[in-house]
């Protein structure tokens, strides 16, 4: 695989990832932390499968979504439903064009990268 193009995939799964993050106003430091181990976990990964490289943002906004939960609590919350705080899921688990989704209503709820649209008011 091209080194441009695994950089370009990182840097972009990277953008969103923290655009999720700033939009749900838990970007930090630490947080941040997450992000890059995430990243660079993934390069390792995708040198390994180069086919992957369209999957990394999915995956990298899964193991962040993980590593919070490991150390922080559940994230992102689900803005869509009121029955009890519970956290969106990245579908497809392992493919291009990740989403965050509401399992309990099986509702789309928007783009990894682009939670800004509905958690912000």
């Amino acid at each position: 695989m091209e080194l441009n193009t695994l950089e370009r995939a990182l840097h972009t799964a990277r953008a969103l990832v923290m655009a999720d993050l700033v939009a749900g106003d838990v970007a930090e430091a630490q947080i941040v932390s997450l992000v890059e181990d995430a990243v660079t976990h993934r390069r390792w990964w995708v040198e390994q499968w180069p086919e992957g490289v369209s999957y990394v943002t999915g995956l990298i906004a899964q193991d962040v979504q993980d590593a919070l939960l490991e150390r922080y609590g559940r994230w992102p919350l689900c803005p869509v439903c009121t029955e009890g705080p519970h956290a969106l899921d990245v579908e497809p688990e392992l493919g291009p064009d990740p989403h965050w989704v509401c399992t309990e209503t099986a509702v789309s709820v928007a783009p990894v990268g682009g939670l800004a649209g509905v958690l912000r008011r």
